[in-house]
């Protein structure tokens, strides 16, 4: 690790947190310690409920985390959220200050999906939920007091791949209206596992061996083969004009830096307007340590404006 390339305020960070690699021997002890982590603190002014809803392909049920204000506004605009976790792991309550920030600085809903993930249930399965959770946000919008015109659909690592997937679902089914696509440091690419001038050399949670592994799990098979599935690999995809806006936020050092403003330019290309962050120096995930850092509330603020922007 050349730490002189990380951000000074992410540099303890840095040295004190161990460097982590998902593979198919360690996953069972990733999801434990992920399972017994605890969630962060929610604020008393955001209720949280969780509520089933039923699979669209089979009998399963899909868990969502509801965040409300506490004294909710009428017709509030929603924001569908999907956690992150290579595809491999992940739960809604890892993201329970993201979400709870998103409600107080906006009054907004926010709704996170409990997905199914690989390599039990490999692609289709997890958009597939994500989009039972959209088609239900909008089905109960009267009940949960939100404007089915006014959503947005974000996500953090696998979730912002995941988000953008479901952007890219959403548009071609032509049954809901999405106003922003809000990925964070989003997994969209498969094919950056089989660049070898990455250098990862400064990623503590997400390596190119995890990413590998996270795309592998996913997909069924080998990264890279010429032809997979619609909306399984986002970049992919060739045509991307009319999808909404979109803010795409990433660190410099990020695995995911080079699939990301390639993404972002192929969107402006197609004629969508992008907002794109980077912040120098930053790592993967480099948000969730510590949220009092410059450096990260800076982040989170410009999300929190492209939400104001598109909803509001």
């Amino acid at each position: 690790m050349d730490i002189s390339k990380v951000h000074p305020e992410l540099q303890p960070i840095a040295k004190r947190t161990p460097r982590l690699e998902f593979n198919k021997s360690n996953l069972w002890l990733m999801r434990l310690l992920m399972s017994v982590t605890p969630a962060g603190k929610i604020p008393q002014d955001v209720v949280t409920e969780n509520i089933l809803i039923p699979a669209e392909s089979d009998g399963d049920k899909i868990r969502l985390r509801v965040y409300k204000p506490k004294v909710a506004r009428e017709n509030s605009p929603v924001l569908l959220w999907l956690h992150g976790g290579g595809f491999v792991v992940g739960r809604p309550e890892q993201d329970d200050v993201c979400c709870a920030y998103y409600v107080q600085e906006l009054g907004l809903t926010v709704v996170s999906v409990a997905y199914r993930y690989a390599p039990k249930y490999p692609f289709p399965v997890g958009l597939h939920d994500a989009y039972a959770a959209l088609k239900w946000v909008v089905s109960q919008a009267r009940e949960l007091g939100i404007d089915p015109k006014r959503i947005a659909i974000g996500g953090q690592s696998a979730g912002g791949g995941l988000a953008a997937a479901l952007v890219q679902l959403a548009y071609d089914r032509q049954e809901f209206n999405v106003a922003l696509q809000l990925l964070i440091y989003p997994m969209l690419d498969d094919k950056t596992v089989l660049r070898p001038e990455i250098d990862d050399s400064n990623n503590i949670t997400w390596t190119q061996k995890s990413n590998k592994f996270g795309w592998e799990s996913y997909l069924g098979t080998a990264c890279g083969t010429k032809d997979v599935p619609a909306y399984a690999v986002p970049a992919r995809r060739e045509d991307l004009s009319n999808l909404p806006p979109a803010w795409i936020g990433v660190g410099s050092l990020d695995v995911f830096h080079n699939e990301d403003l390639e993404y972002a330019k192929r969107l402006q290309a197609s004629g969508v307007e992008v907002e794109l962050v980077v912040v120098e120096g930053a790592f993967h995930g480099f948000d969730v340590f510590d949220v009092q850092l410059n450096v990260v509330q800076g982040f989170r603020k410009s999300q929190v404006a492209a939400l104001k922007k598109y909803l509001f």
